[in-house]
């Protein structure tokens, strides 16, 4: 099975915000409850750190990056999204798509990727230690979804390409 990564496109949305969806039906993906619109998702993630995966022409995942903060001197922190279609998951899909997007950020001068990622979700907390990143600290209680508190993993990622000295 031949994994193709190339750049995401508006063209792409349909199949995005399905993916998306199925993330946020698993309760542990995303602290959002419904899929925006493109304009919305545009405007959120940075333009040119944006990957779809496909097999056999369908898209199957994608990873994006969202700034860290708008402030000047945070311009290379991102936080980093990985998703991957619930038929396709198990497939070294999200490593190929973080491993595409990690490689992608340091050519575009971002330092440090960071993830927020929900406890409950292990596989997302090991894919993430597999590709470099390590374990910040636990934020317990961050954000409440249908009446359940959860906490999250907080992972970064320095580069070892960008001189921060």
């Amino acid at each position: 099975m031949e994994i193709v990564v190339r750049r995401l496109t508006k063209s792409d949305w349909r199949s995005v915000s399905r993916i998306y969806k199925e993330g946020i039906s698993t309760g542990i993906a995303t602290f959002e409850t419904e899929v925006p619109s493109w304009q919305q998702w545009d405007t959120k993630y940075v333009s040119v750190c944006r990957f779809v995966a496909l097999i056999k022409g369908k898209v199957v995942g994608f990873a994006v990056l969202s700034p860290a903060s708008k402030r000047q001197v945070y311009k290379g922190v991102a936080e980093i999204s990985v998703y991957v279609s619930n038929a396709f998951k198990g497939k070294h899909i999200g490593e190929t798509l973080l491993k595409q997007l990690i490689d992608e950020s340091e050519t575009h001068g971002f330092w440090t990727l960071q993830a927020s990622i929900f406890s409950e979700n292990i596989a997302s907390i090991n894919l993430h230690l597999k590709c470099g990143f390590r374990v910040v600290g636990i934020r317990e209680k961050i954000g409440k979804l249908y009446g359940k508190w959860y906490d999250n993993h907080f992972l970064e990622r320095r580069s070892n390409k960008i001189d921060l000295c």
